[in-house]
């Protein structure tokens, strides 16, 4: 039966829905950013236009979009409003989180339900369903099965997911679309997709193709049907940013990696050593190196190498 397991990590919570030892559905929730679901005290500083498009901002200074405007509020005055879309960071930290009205007291975001781990711990059991695999495909978009690939790009438009492999095109389209299916869950990959499917001239074989999404993509969501050309598209909720677009804020992700790699290295004094970029985040935040001194019960240096890849940080003994 399939169990979620949570991590409270360093920076941020990571939660995955674990069936047969294998990771189907992950999220990851950073530090700092108001969950999806919370409802929170604000206050109206545009109205907007034609009544939509409102800005709210709330007691830190974090801007709110409300889409369908605050019909009845006048500009400064005090609001609720509940996150329906969290801040996203990497390829498009630009973008305000969204909100709507809310009548409801203000209060946080209900946490997921699920087994909690513990850090550190004598075995790592998200990395013994798939974590670390997990986070290369989101860092390298590119997911591998039998016969072929998925490349992700996230864009400010859409996440595009092109499928190529050595099959004939018919087998590559049905399985390149369930893997695509799956990836899209494994991944936690919503709004608007778009999956670039081997253009094949059987209708049979698109059918096929757009069932096997059906099938392992749970609702809710919209699709079209597989195009002449291999393309469909499909809409789901997007309530927070993919695993692939986190990986897109490349410095910090990897620094929240290598802490939680750190963590399980055996206790005492250590000396993280990293890509200059991430070691300058690890600096800027020293209430993670205190957290994983905490963690390992012993002091933590850190040391840069322009030579290491960004992913490539790692903990050596001091």
């Amino acid at each position: 039966m399939p169990e979620w397991l949570i991590e409270r990590g360093i920076g941020e919570t990571r939660a995955a829905l674990v069936e047969d030892r294998t990771i189907i559905e992950a999220r990851i929730h950073l530090d700092g950013i108001r969950r999806a679901g919370s409802v929170i005290a604000a206050r109206l500083t545009s109205a907007g236009t034609v009544g939509r498009n409102a800005i709210a901002t709330d007691e830190r200074g974090d801007e709110y979009l409300l889409p369908r405007g605050a019909p009845g509020v006048t500009e400064g005055a005090p609001l609720t409003i509940e996150v329906s879309r969290e801040a996203i960071p990497g390829c498009e930290p630009w973008k305000r989180p969204m909100a709507k009205i809310s009548d409801a007291p203000p209060t946080e975001a209900p946490p997921l339900a699920g087994r909690v781990l513990v850090i550190p711990a004598a075995q790592d059991e998200l990395a013994a369903a798939g974590w670390n695999d997990l986070i290369e495909e989101a860092r390298s978009g590119i997911v591998r099965f039998a016969g072929g690939e998925l490349r992700i790009s996230p864009t400010p438009a859409m996440t595009l997911i092109d499928v190529d492999g050595a099959l004939p095109a018919e087998e590559l389209a049905v399985r390149g679309a369930a893997e695509a299916a799956k990836a899209i869950r494994r991944l936690d990959i919503g709004g608007s997709i778009g999956i670039d499917l081997p253009t094949t001239g059987s209708r049979e074989a698109r059918r096929h193709a757009a069932e096997r999404i059906d099938e392992h993509l749970p609702k809710p969501f919209e699709r079209t049907a597989v195009n002449g050309f291999g393309f469909v598209q499909i809409v789901r909720p997007r309530a927070r940013a993919s695993l692939v677009e986190l990986a897109q804020d490349r410095a910090p992700f990897e620094a929240r990696a290598l802490l939680r790699r750190a963590a399980f290295e055996p206790a005492g004094p250590r000396r993280l050593v990293a890509h200059p970029a991430v070691v300058a985040v690890l600096k800027e935040h020293g209430d993670w190196i205190d957290a994983l001194s905490r963690q390992v019960g012993g002091a933590v240096e850190l040391r840069s190498d322009a030579a290491l890849p960004m992913s490539a940080g790692y903990a050596e003994k001091r």
